[in-house]
């Protein structure tokens, strides 16, 4: 006998690409992004760090030797039309010209 599956609902994923060392009002633009999307009722967000990477800025690196620590970070949360959507442009604002903000649907369950 087959399992019933939840229902699936359409979504939007956003997604923000940066770097780690990236500010917000004096304040790691991460923790920022996660403090808006919990306050917003937004369901879960998650902040993944890379090893390496380059985009716009230049590269995105880990140097031992100067101790100079600014590597990738990506921040993406999933959650209904409206609530994405009522908190983007305030993400531009955030990041403004620091980082990629992408979005796009996606099938959840």
């Amino acid at each position: 006998m087959a399992e019933a599956r939840p229902p699936m609902k359409r979504m939007l994923k956003l997604t923000v690409r940066a770097r780690s060392n990236d500010q917000y009002e004096g304040r790691n633009l991460s923790d920022s992004l996660l403090e808006l999307f919990k306050n917003k009722g937004i369901g879960g967000a998650t902040v993944v760090h890379g090893v390496k990477g380059y985009g716009l800025r230049g590269a995105a690196k880990f140097d031992v030797l100067g101790l100079s620590v600014n590597l990738p970070v990506v921040v993406e949360t999933v959650g209904e039309y409206e609530k994405i959507e009522g908190i983007l442009a305030t993400v531009k604002r955030m990041v403004g010209s620091n980082g990629l903000i992408t979005l796009e649907e996606v099938n959840a369950f």
